[in-house]
């Protein structure tokens, strides 16, 4: 009986053994996603990063959200483009600035930031979480009718 104890205890620590060294190959490929979006060519900033970089007033601010939610609310001093027609409008977009770039939530700003860095821009942020995420920190914004 004891022979039989120590194989299954033997099993038993191969399988968490095997366990273990699998669980840890698979945030290595966690870390290939991060690669690659390091290699994007824009860097994602969270809020109060933007924050920092609007009030030293030297970023040009890109909101690519539609007219009818610029209108209703942005932060000051952005530049509306809605993310649809921001290709054919890069003439309108700084190539002299440091560009952030912000939507509702953060999604349309990741599609804007890339066609921005496929247009050959090269100091491009994308401000993670949006206006909505601003707003929940309590930074002021301009409010429409």
């Amino acid at each position: 009986m004891n022979m039989i104890s120590e194989k299954i205890v033997l099993v038993l620590a191969i399988l968490v053994i095997s366990c273990f060294i699998l669980g840890c190959a698979k945030p290595a490929t966690s870390d290939q996603v991060v690669e690659v979006d390091r290699t994007a060519g824009y860097t994602d900033v969270s809020v109060q990063e933007a924050k920092k970089m609007i009030d030293s007033g030297e970023v040009f601010l890109l909101d690519v959200r539609t007219v009818n939610e610029f209108e209703t609310e942005h932060i000051e001093g952005a530049v509306n483009i809605n993310v649809n027609e921001l290709g054919s409008r890069l003439d309108e977009v700084s190539r002299d600035e440091t560009i952030l770039v912000y939507c509702r939530t953060g999604a349309r700003s990741v599609t804007a930031s890339n066609i921005l860095v496929d247009a050959g821009y090269a100091d491009v942020y994308n401000m993670l979480g949006g206006i909505n995420k601003w707003k929940a920190e309590g930074y002021p914004y301009v409010s429409g009718s």
